[in-house]
């Protein structure tokens, strides 16, 4: 749900979802946002160093308010690999984001 008359830091992380949950190429004006879903066929390694660094670029990019701090996963049944991104936002450890 999107909330049109955010907080400063409910928007941060309303921002953070969306860069998470968007798939990049899918937004028309702007093609590099989202992350790249082509390392879901990956080991489960090589997945996790590539979207964390994907992950931390990208918000880099398009959050600059927050800075990733660390990046976890919560493997899933069937491989399906959840991200748990720790953000620190003026300087204190935000709330962890996962990624639905």
């Amino acid at each position: 749900m999107i909330n049109f008359n955010p907080t400063p830091a409910e928007e941060i992380d309303q921002n953070i979802r969306t860069i998470l949950t968007t798939v990049k190429g899918s937004v028309p004006l702007d093609r590099p946002f989202g992350l790249n879903m082509g390392v879901v066929d990956d080991p489960s390694g090589i997945a996790r160093a590539r979207l964390s660094s994907a992950i931390i670029e990208t918000i880099k990019k398009y959050e600059p308010r927050a800075v990733v701090s660390r990046v976890d996963f919560r493997q899933m049944n069937e491989g399906l690999l959840q991200p748990i991104v720790f953000l620190m936002v003026n300087g204190k450890e935000g709330e962890a984001i996962v990624a639905n």
